[in-house]
C-alpha cells in the first residue's frame, strides 16, 4: 500500500527546524562574541593585572635602620646582616614538632630556639613568617639549601640584626628594638595609610629609649621590588625595583665615655645619676644601675633571661633616673631656701636657733642626733645642713604654698624629655591628698605631715630628672630649659646633621640677689660643709648639697641602726651639684640607693664626674675601686688624661656579631599614726 505524503508540509517543518537550530547557533554565537568581548574589550585591564599578579609579586624592601650615636660620633646602635631560619605555619602541612624535629637533624636548632619559636607563635598568626633559628652560618645556609624541598613553609631568610656594641652600656637610655606584637599592629592599623605602608615587611620596632621614641627617624623609608614567580611561588628574577631609603641616624647629647665613668662607680650598686647641661637642657649622662643587655630583647628573649631579669630584686628593667621616685633628703633644702625667699616667709639673715629637735603636736622632729647648731641663717642652713630650720620653715609656709612653689620648678611634672615613660612622682598638696585616698579619714591633711616636707621626706617623691632639671634651672640664674637626649639627626647618605629644634626656655622670674644667695650657700657646702673632702683640691669651684633619704619608716623613739636592717631597707645617699660656681655648665643628680650619708658614695661620684667633663682628669684604678666600695672622699692615686683613655673599653659579656665593630659615626595638730617616718641626721 502506497503512503501518501504532504510532501510540502514536511518541507515547511523542515525548514523551521533548520531555521530554530541556525537561529540557537546564531545565539550561541553572539553571546560567546559577547563574551570575548567583554573579558577582552572591558575586563582586560582586570584580568591582565590578575595575570600578571601570578606571575609577578611586589616585595617590599626594608629599609636599614639609623645608627645611634654619641655626641661625638661614637656608634652606640648599628645593624649586621645575618641569615635566618623561619617558618610560616600556615603554609605546614604537618604538625610543626614534626618539622622541627626533622629540621634539628639538618641545623643545629636547641632548646631555647623552641621555645622562643613557641612564644613567637602564641603572639602572631599563622600566616607571620617566624624565625626558628637566627645567625645561620654559610654552612649551614648550604645545608639547608639542598634539603628545602622537604621542607613546604620552611624559608632561609637574609635580614639586618640590630646590635648594641657596648652591651649593657647607656641601655635604658638607647633602649631596643624587638619585634612588633598584636597589640602595635593594632594600633598600627591606626596610623595614616602612608605611614602604614612606609611598615610594610618591617617585623621590628623600636621597644625603649630612644630606639623608641624616634622609631619614625630610625626607620627610613620602605623600598619594593617587583619580581617574577615560579608557580611554586619562588622568585625567579627581578623586574623592576625602587631602592629603601636608610633610616637617618640620631645623635645623642651623652658623652658615652662619661657614660661608662659613671656606670663604672657604681660597680653593683642601685642608683641613678642625671647630668645636665643648665644653658641648653642637653642630657650628658642619663645613668640608671643596674644596666641590661639590649642584645638580649633583639631576636627575642628566651624565657630563662627574661625571668631572670623580670623577677631580680635588683629591678635592672626599672630606668631609674626616669621611672624611680625617691624622697630626696637634704637636698630640697636649697629650694626650700629659695622659696622662703622668693615668697618672701625667710631673709637672708634671719637667725633660728638649732638646738637639735624641734617640737610639733607632740612629737618631736629630731635633727643630726642629740646636738643642734646653734642659731644659723640661711647660709648656714644649707652649709650645715640643719632640720630645724627647715621643720619651722615648712610649717611657716605650709604644704599648699610649698606645692605652688615648687610646681614651676618640676617637682612632680612631667619633664617632658624626648623619651616615653617618664612619671610624675609626687609633690603633695591638699588637693592631692583629696584626690589620691580614699576613705574620708584618709583625705584630711594633718599640719604635722607638713613638717617633714621641708627636709625631703613624707610624701614627697620625686625622680633624679626632675631634681636635676629643678637644679639646672637655679643654676642657670632661673631659665629652665626642657632635656632632651637627642640633639640632632643624621641623614644616612650625606651625613648632614640637622639640629632637633629645642622648646623656648622658660624663664621662671627669681629675683638675681635670691638666685644668689642659694648658689653662694651651696659652694659653701663644697669648702666648708658637708663635701668638702670630697672637692678639696678640685680645680674648679662647685656648688652642692649632700642628702640623705630613708628609704623605710621606724617607729618613733627608735634609732636607726643600718647595721640591723636588710641592705635594701637602709638610707640613700644623694647628692646634687653644679659647676663651675660662676657659671655653670654642668649640673647634676645623684642616688645610691640604701648607701647611707650623702657625702659618703654619692658626692664622690659627683666630684668625678666633674673632674671629668671640667678638667678633662679621668680616675685612676685605685680611685675608682675605692669609689665602687663607698670608700672615697678626694680621688686618690694618679689621674689619667680623660682624653686620652683608650675607647672602645673592654665590655663583659656584650653581644658579639659578624660586623660589631664600630667605633665611631665615621667608621618617689599632729600626725594622725603613732609611726612617723624618722628625721634624724638628713647630713
Amino acid at each position: 500500500m502506497t503512503e501518501l505524503r504532504n510532501v510540502e508540509a514536511d518541507l515547511s517543518r523542515f525548514r523551521a527546524r533548520v531555521l530554530v537550530a541556525s537561529l540557537a547557533v546564531l545565539i550561541c554565537f553572539l553571546l560567546l562574541a559577547a563574551r570575548l568581548v567583554w573579558l577582552q574589550v572591558f575586563k582586560h585591564e582586570e584580568y591582565d593585572e590578575q595575570a600578571e599578579t601570578n606571575r609577578t609579586a611586589i616585595v617590599p624592601i626594608v629599609p636599614n635602620r639609623g645608627l645611634v650615636l654619641d655626641r661625638n660620633g661614637i656608634v652606640l646602635a648599628t645593624n649586621y646582616s645575618a641569615y635566618t631560619l623561619e617558618i610560616t605555619p600556615s603554609r605546614v602541612a604537618v604538625p610543626l614538632d614534626k618539622v622541627i624535629d626533622e629540621l634539628s637533624d639538618v641545623i643545629e636548632i636547641q632548646p631555647r630556639d623552641r621555645r622562643r619559636f613557641k612564644k613567637l607563635l602564641e603572639e602572631s598568626k599563622s600566616i607571620d613568617s617566624l624565625p626558628l633559628r637566627t645567625k645561620l652560618t654559610d654552612e649551614e645556609v648550604a645545608k639547608f639549601a639542598v634539603q628545602r624541598f622537604r621542607f613546604p613553609g620552611v624559608d632561609i631568610k637574609a635580614r639586618l640584626f640590630r646590635n648594641y656594641p657596648w652591651g649593657e652600656l647607656a641601655s635604658h637610655a638607647i633602649g631596643y628594638i624587638g619585634r612588633i606584637n598584636q597589640a602595635e599592629k593594632q594600633q598600627m592599623q591606626e596610623w595614616a595609610e602612608e605611614e602604614q605602608a612606609n611598615y610594610r615587611g618591617t617585623e621590628y620596632i623600636g621597644k625603649l629609649g630612644v630606639e623608641q621614641s624616634y622609631e619614625k627617624q630610625l626607620h627610613g623609608i620602605t623600598g619594593v621590588e617587583q619580581v617574577e614567580t615560579s608557580a611554586g611561588g619562588r622568585a625567579v628574577r627581578k623586574l623592576s625595583s625602587s631602592p629603601a631609603t636608610p633610616g637617618n641616624g640620631v645623635v645623642l647629647s651623652i658623652d658615652i665615655k662619661l657614660q661608662r665613668l659613671v656606670e663604672d662607680m657604681y660597680g653593683d650598686r642601685r642608683g641613678a645619676l642625671v647630668a645636665l647641661d643648665p644653658k641648653t637642657g642637653e642630657v650628658l649622662a642619663f645613668v640608671s644601675k643596674p644596666t641590661f643587655d639590649p642584645n638580649l630583647f633583639v631576636d627575642g628573649i628566651d624565657p630563662e633571661n627574661w625571668q631572670a631579669l623580670n623577677e631580680s630584686i635588683e629591678k635592672p628593667l626599672l630606668n631609674r633616673a626616669l621611672r624611680g621616685t625617691y624622697p630626696v633628703g637634704s637636698t630640697y633644702k636649697p629650694f626650700m631656701a629659695l622659696g622662703a625667699l622668693t615668697t618672701g616667709k625667710r631673709s637672708p639673715t634671719q637667725i633660728i636657733f638649732d638646738g637639735g629637735s624641734w617640737a610639733f603636736g607632740g612629737h618631736v622632729f629630731r635633727s643630726h642626733g642629740d646636738h643642734g647648731l646653734g642659731p644659723v641663717d640661711m647660709h648656714a642652713s644649707i652649709v650645715k645642713s640643719s632640720n630645724v630650720y627647715y621643720y619651722s620653715l615648712a610649717n611657716e609656709m605650709g604644704v599648699d604654698l610649698i606645692h605652688d612653689f615648687m610646681k614651676p620648678l618640676g617637682f612632680g611634672q612631667l619633664t617632658g624629655i624626648d623619651i616615653y615613660g617618664e612619671v610624675r612622682g609626687v609633690l603633695p598638696s591638699q588637693e592631692w591628698k583629696r584626690n589620691y585616698y580614699r576613705r574620708p579619714e584618709q583625705k584630711k591633711w594633718y599640719a604635722g605631715e607638713t613638717i617633714s616636707l621641708g627636709i625631703g621626706q613624707g610624701y614627697n617623691s620625686f625622680t633624679m630628672l626632675q631634681v636635676a632639671h629643678a637644679l639646672a634651672a637655679v643654676a642657670n640664674g632661673g631659665i629652665k630649659h626642657k632635656p632632651h637626649l637627642v640633639i640632632a639627626t643624621e641623614d644616612a647618605m650625606t651625613k648632614q646633621r640637622t639640629t632637633i629644634p629645642k622648646a623656648e626656655p622658660v624663664d621662671l622670674g627669681y629675683k638675681p640677689e635670691h638666685i644668689a644667695v642659694i648658689r653662694k650657700a651651696m659652694v659653701g657646702v663644697t669648702q666648708s660643709g658637708t663635701s668638702t673632702r670630697i672637692f678639696q683640691g678640685a680645680p674648679y669651684l662647685s656648688g652642692g648639697k649632700t642628702g640623705t633619704a630613708q628609704a623605710i619608716g621606724i617607729a618613733q623613739g627608735a634609732k636607726y641602726s643600718a647595721s640591723k636592717l636588710e641592705e635594701h631597707q637602709r638610707d640613700h645617699s644623694l647628692y646634687i651639684a653644679f659647676a663651675p660656681a660662676d657659671e655653670p655648665k654642668i649640673a647634676l643628680a645623684v642616688i645610691v640607693e640604701n648607701a647611707g650619708f650623702g657625702a659618703t658614695s654619692a658626692a664622690p661620684i659627683a666630684r668625678r664626674v666633674f673632674d671629668y667633663w671640667l678638667a678633662n682628669q679621668y680616675p685612676s684604678e685605685e680611685d675608682l675601686l675605692a669609689v665602687r666600695k663607698g670608700q672615697a672622699a678626694n680621688p686618690i692615686g694618679k689621674s689619667r688624661v680623660a682624653s686620652e683613655v683608650a675607647w672602645p673599653p673592654p665590655v663583659p659579656g656584650a653581644a658579639a656579631s659578624p660586623a660589631s665593630a664600630p667605633a665611631s659615626a665615621a667608621q618617689q595638730a599632729a600626725v594622725p599614726s603613732d609611726t612617723v617616718k624618722r628625721v634624724a641626721a638628713q647630713r
